[in-house]
C-alpha cells in the first residue's frame, strides 16, 4: 500500500487565522490563538495521518514589518525559512483587504519553488458576496497562484475543499512521524504556550510583547501532571497587571489554562503559576535562546 506525505507551511500577516486554520483542520487545539497580533511565536508542526496521507503542517509567526527587536526579527525569521524545502505553501490572506504586510508575505515566497494556494480566510464576514468574485480576480493578478481557496477558518467553511486540494499536492513517500503523533513539540512547549494564550486573550493590549512563559517543573505521575509556570514580564507595572488585583488576574489565567491542559493532556492538572520582572528580554538574543526561542535559519 503506498503512502504519501508532505510539508505544508502556512504564511501571512499577523492575524489573519493561521493557527484557527492548522487547529481547525487537526480538529484539536494545537497553535494558540487570540485576537491581538504576534500570538504565534514559533514554528509550530501540526501533523494529520488520515487515509494512507501524513501532512505535516507547518504553523508559522506572522510576517510583519516592526522589526526593533530581536523578538521581532526572530518570529521574522522563523515565519520566512518556513517556506524552505516544503512541498505546499498556504499562503492566507484576511478577506477584501491587501495590506503591505501581506505584500511582505508574498515577497518573502516568491522566490521559493514549491506551488502556493492562495487561502482568503473570514469570507463569513463578507455581507456581498458579489463582491468577492471581483476581489478575488484581483488578487489572481498578483502572483501565479496554484489556486485561490475562500474559507472560513473559524467555521470551516470550505475547509474540507482545501484539505482535499492540499492532499492532492502530497508526493509519495514513507511517513516522517508515527500515525498517531499530531506534533513535533514536547508537552511542556504546549503548557508554556497554553498560559502565554490566556495572558494574551486578557492582557494583550497591555502586554503585546513584553511577557513569554517558561516551564520550570513539568511532573507527569500517574494521572496527574504537576506543572509550575513562570511568566516574565519586563516591568514591575507589567507584574501588578498580571497579578491583578487581590490576585485575581492570575488566578483567572490559571483556571483557563488548566482547563484547557486537562483537555489537552488528557488527565488531572496541578498548575502553580509565578510572576518574575525581567528586564529587556525581548530585546535580548541570549536571553532569548535560553528562553527557547531557537534559531530556525537551519
Amino acid at each position: 500500500m503506498s503512502t504519501r506525505t508532505g510539508y505544508v507551511a502556512i504564511v501571512g500577516r499577523p492575524n489573519v487565522g493561521k493557527s484557527t486554520l492548522m487547529n481547525r483542520i487537526l480538529g484539536q487545539k494545537l497553535s494558540i490563538t487570540s485576537r491581538k497580533p504576534q500570538t504565534t511565536r514559533h514554528q509550530v508542526l501540526g501533523i494529520k495521518t488520515e487515509n494512507d496521507i501524513q501532512v505535516v503542517y507547518v504553523d508559522t509567526p506572522g510576517i510583519h514589518k516592526i522589526q526593533e527587536k530581536a523578538i521581532n526579527r526572530y518570529m521574522n525569521k522563523a515565519a520566512t525559512t518556513a517556506v524552505k524545502d516544503v512541498d505546499l505553501i498556504v499562503l492566507m490572506v484576511d478577506r477584501m483587504r491587501w495590506t503591505d504586510e501581506d505584500e511582505m508575505a508574498l515577497q518573502a515566497i516568491k522566490s521559493q519553488r514549491a506551488p502556493v494556494v492562495l487561502v482568503v480566510n473570514k469570507v463569513d464576514f463578507v455581507r456581498e458576496k458579489e463582491e468577492l468574485l471581483p476581489y478575488l480576480e484581483q488578487l489572481s493578478q498578483k502572483h501565479p497562484f496554484d489556486q485561490i481557496v475562500p474559507v472560513s477558518a473559524k467555521t470551516g467553511h470550505n475547509v474540507d475543499r482545501l484539505e482535499q486540494l492540499i492532499e492532492s499536492y502530497m508526493p509519495e513517500s514513507h511517513y516522517f512521524f508515527p500515525e498517531d503523533q499530531i506534533t513535533d513539540r514536547s508537552s511542556r512547549f504546549l503548557a508554556a504556550e497554553l498560559v502565554r494564550e490566556k495572558i494574551m486573550r486578557q492582557l494583550g493590549d497591555e502586554l503585546p510583547y513584553a511577557m513569554t512563559v517558561e516551564i520550570e517543573e513539568f511532573v507527569h505521575s500517574g494521572s496527574l501532571i504537576e506543572i509550575s509556570a513562570l511568566i516574565l514580564v519586563e516591568r514591575p507595572s507589567q507584574k501588578r497587571i498580571v497579578i491583578g488585583e487581590g490576585g485575581y488576574r492570575i488566578k483567572q489565567i490559571g483556571q483557563d489554562a488548566r482547563k484547557d491542559m486537562e483537555e489537552l493532556f488528557d488527565c488531572k492538572v496541578m498548575l502553580n503559576l509565578w510572576v518574575k520582572v525581567k528586564a529587556g528580554w525581548s530585546d535580548d538574543e541570549r536571553a532569548l535562546r535560553s528562553l527557547g526561542y531557537d534559531d530556525y535559519s537551519g
